[in-house]
């Protein structure tokens, strides 16, 4: 199948830092050198914008106007440069707002770059700083966590289904495994089940291996009207679908929070979009920051039956050489969970499976079609991609 006359917008480059605990760069300078190793990678000099994604530079680093830092570092003064948050789906949406600059024909190459620097010295501070992407009035300013809020979920989830909190350790088995391959990754270990099943509970049923980590990093992607002139046309890759939908902030306002419609509605669309179903996916680089929520976007997305997200992880159809491999470099989890770049790391390595350099994070089967999806909040906002080797 050609995907070559399909609407859409071209990846022209790509550029990564290595996931760090804490970097010794600050944080314009982390996203300029992301941002030069993607245009050097596309081989061009200029840029009609920079679209950043980026949700805690304003509390944790006590700088906003990160587009004209990041520009100007970048030796890019001049050029717009906009910064988007989204929460922990930043980076999402920030490749979303390059998607529509282009498909707009407002712009004719951007570069999108997303980046969080976290390593502040008080980790309660961390903590009470990523709360105020829930209901502060409800949630946050009542003492809730991320980490409380996604035990909710899988309490829940654990009950309706009548599950032991034991059945999502493969999300965490397969991450651990990928990231060790993955040199930009933060966690160079891989686990056993049995380690999983023997780290400590963080809240109630939540384990620590089930939470994604605080850390330093930045990513950039080239988007063009046009294919790229220094790559073969077997390696050119489009994005061809694009979404984004809301749902309530606050869990308790939800009239069934484990059906997460957020997630489905934004992947619906996207699909639409792109003209292809869940059965047309080759692998999925989901939002997974908690087991839950991994889970749940495998049901949303028409992977797995309500209730069955967890099974592709315990029967292994989650890996590499599985059905539908998720988390392919390590995710949010082995990777490393920079909030505003996730996304962007998303986008990275679904360009790199697509264009067969994962070496060897390579999916065993032939890549066609790769789904991305930023998530921020408890699935409060989702915005998910589609990708295709044209």
């Amino acid at each position: 199948m050609s995907f070559l006359n399909k609407p859409g917008v071209y990846i022209g480059g790509v550029g990564q830092l290595k996931i760090e605990k804490k970097s010794d760069l600050s944080i314009r300078e982390m996203g300029a050198k992301a941002v030069l190793l993607a245009m050097e990678d596309a081989g061009i000099d200029k840029v009609d914008a920079i679209f950043l994604g980026n949700m805690l530079s304003g509390i944790l680093c006590n700088q906003q106007q990160l587009g004209p830092l990041v520009a100007t570092s970048a030796g890019l003064c001049g050029v717009e440069a906009v910064t988007l948050e989204a929460a922990c789906g930043s980076g999402g949406a920030a490749l979303r707002a390059g998607f529509m600059a282009i498909m707009s024909g407002m712009c004719e190459t951007v570069v999108v770059c997303g980046l969080e620097k976290m390593s502040h010295e008080d980790k309660d501070f961390i903590t009470r700083s990523i709360a105020t992407a829930s209901d502060w009035e409800m949630e946050g300013g009542q003492g809730e966590t991320f980490i409380s809020l996604n035990s909710q979920l899988m309490q829940n989830y654990i009950k309706e289904n009548n599950i032991s909190p034991d059945s999502f350790g493969m999300f965490s088995v397969n991450a651990h495994s990928n990231a060790n391959n993955n040199p930009n990754a933060l966690f160079h270990k891989e686990i056993t089940l049995d380690q999983y099943l023997d780290s400590k509970f963080i809240a109630d049923s939540l384990r620590l291996y089930d939470a994604s980590p605080i850390c330093d990093g930045s990513a950039a992607i080239i988007l063009s009207k046009y294919p790229s002139k220094t790559r073969n046309k077997s390696s050119q890759v489009k994005i061809t679908g694009s979404a984004s939908s809301t749902e309530h902030v606050g869990i308790s306002d939800r009239s069934d929070a484990l059906a997460a419609d957020g997630i489905k509605r934004s992947g619906q669309i996207a699909y639409n979009m792109a003209g292809i179903s869940a059965k047309d996916v080759d692998f999925f680089e989901l939002h997974d920051a908690y087991s839950i929520i991994s889970t749940l976007s495998l049901e949303a997305m028409g992977f797995a039956k309500r209730g069955e997200g967890w099974k592709l992880a315990y029967n292994g159809d989650i890996f590499l050489d599985g059905k539908i491999p998720v988390s392919t470099f390590g995710g949010l989890k082995g990777r490393g969970h920079a909030l505003g770049a996730s996304g962007i790391y998303q986008a990275v390595e679904a360009y790199l499976q697509l264009t067969e350099k994962a070496e060897e994070n390579q999916i065993k089967k032939e890549a066609r079609i790769g789904l991305i999806q930023s998530i921020g909040g408890t699935a409060s906002t989702t915005i998910t991609h589609v990708l295709e080797r044209v």
